[in-house]
């Protein structure tokens, strides 16, 4: 991918260099070739921040096998809701991908997806009966039907060998099996992505290129100031429509661009470890991402794993995440961007969720006071024969969840993603975190229907080439979900 210096008056502005910008450039450029489109990344590399395999689980997200986007009900019913949409945008995003690899723009899947079952495990018998309730009503949707569900040692032995070594025989234990599941490498898709997207003419990617400034013209454009980080010049370019994709520096740039959708969000950043195995007499004996339940006050991103990821090529063992709390809101981020994010707007939201969210604060605390010892505790509820020589720790990339306003309690910490944009659509910024690259092309086409909307007629027919169940609902028809389905995991060599 060549550098190369800004467009004066693109059509399009993509700010970040990750996963959702990548995947909304694309779009655009199947949907309208004559499209100029500016894509600008600080870093020399694009995907080195979330996007960047080392930064993320790399779990394909389909709610197989995480815990917290299955709610536990005060009657102790399950409600499934959020799973089967996460799951649907999964498939949304493996049906483009297909696409994008029959067309020549993708290498080899197996270069950024490989099958990887994915497993929910819980220990002792209230958590026994609540997976038991989960999985008898996950598996009646056509979704996860074939998940498989088990209490017996000797069959979870089968499915993860790690999670029974050195364990107690009488310890009661569970778990489920999701053989559909898939490792991400985010990282190498996204680079696949942008290289294509470099080599056309009316596209160009600018690396060492900073936003320092949005505001709107009086003809309704916008007017960016890009900063050569490299030359240390700055240059003013203008576009009718601005996407901010720049993970955890959204936000500010979101709060520059004044428009009042933008008003009163929040951010509240948390980083991340894991302890990473590279011991191939480890590795090799466990082949799955096993998800647990996450410790009373965690948030939901920090849900306890033990995964098997391939990057490059390469298999490893993860293990995490633990929780930290920096106030960078990127990992090469500056420490004064949380304080900098702290307007009029947003003070009452963030103060209501620090009042609301003691037991946050409390875990944050006692993550960061964590000893390797407390590390390897942790590891041995999934690994009990863990030893610490095996396992080394790895910073991963910085999360920003979503404070909200709220009618009620003055504002909210929400888990989630979500689009903000401009009324006239004519800009859009993506804020928050988990399940996020997962479901990037059903986000991107949430960006296309709020700020495209007059030109979707015309497009309808290209996005149902490249997306088939566009415009149709994979969970309320099961024939159309098995059959695109198969498809998809056919053209991805996920048979």
């Amino acid at each position: 991918m060549k550098r190369v210096e800004t467009i004066a008056e693109p059509d399009v502005i993509l700010i970040g260099g990750g996963i959702m910008s990548a995947t909304l450039g694309v779009l655009l450029y199947h949907l309208d070739p004559t499209l100029k489109i500016q894509i600008v990344e600080a870093l020399a590399e694009v995907a080195k921040e979330s996007t960047n395999p080392w930064n993320n689980a790399g779990t394909g997200h389909a709610a197989l096998c995480e815990l917290n986007y299955t709610k536990e009900n005060a009657d102790k019913t399950v409600d499934i809701s959020k799973a089967i949409e996460i799951n649907e945008a999964f498939e949304v995003s493996k049906q483009f991908w297909a696409y994008l690899v029959g067309e020549g723009v993708l290498p080899d899947p197996a270069e950024f997806i490989t099958k990887v079952p994915h497993m929910s495990f819980v220990r002792g018998k209230q958590d026994q009966a609540y997976l038991k309730r989960r999985h008898k009503t996950m598996s009646k949707h056509h979704f996860f039907a074939e998940m498989k569900y088990s209490e017996d040692s000797k069959t979870i032995g089968k499915w993860a060998q790690l999670l029974l070594d050195g364990r107690n025989a009488q310890e009661p234990i569970a778990a489920t099996r999701a053989e559909g599941g898939t490792d991400v490498n985010f990282g190498a898709l996204t680079r696949s992505l942008v290289d294509f997207l470099s080599s056309k003419e009316t596209i160009k990617v600018a690396t060492r290129h900073q936003v320092h400034d949005i505001k709107r013209k009086r003809d309704g454009r916008w007017e960016l100031v890009i900063r050569n980080l490299e030359k240390g010049i700055n240059r003013k370019v203008t576009a009718p429509f601005v996407f901010v994709g720049a993970g955890g520096a959204s936000l500010p740039l979101l709060q520059k661009s004044k428009i009042p959708e933008g008003k009163g969000f929040g951010g509240f950043p948390v980083s991340g470890q894991f302890l990473v195995c590279d011991n191939p007499a480890i590795v090799e004996r466990h082949h799955a991402k096993v998800y647990g339940k996450a410790a009373v006050g965690a948030p939901p991103m920090s849900v306890p794993h033990l995964d098997t990821r391939v990057i490059d090529g390469k298999l490893s063992l993860l293990f995490g995440p633990f929780a930290g709390f920096s106030p960078k809101f990127l990992k090469s981020g500056s420490f004064f961007d949380l304080p900098g994010s702290v307007k009029i707007s947003n003070l009452i939201p963030m103060l209501a969720v620090g009042k609301d969210n003691i037991d946050l604060t409390r875990y944050l605390i006692e993550q960061v006071m964590q000893s390797p010892e407390d590390r390897l505790d942790a590891l041995r509820e999934f690994f009990p024969d863990a030893k610490l020589k095996d396992w080394k720790l790895l910073t991963a990339g910085q999360r920003v969840q979503i404070i909200k306003q709220d009618a009620k309690k003055g504002g909210v910490l929400q888990f989630g993603t979500e689009v903000v944009a401009a009324g006239d659509g004519s800009i859009a910024a993506l804020l928050g975190a988990s399940p996020g690259a997962s479901t990037a092309v059903d986000v991107m086409l949430d960006i296309l229907e709020k700020c495209f909307a007059k030109r979707l007629p015309e497009w309808r027919s290209k996005l149902e080439t490249m997306i088939p169940s566009y415009g149709r609902s994979l969970a309320g028809d099961p024939e159309l979900y098995q059959k695109l389905r198969v498809d998809a995991d056919r053209a991805l060599g996920l048979e």
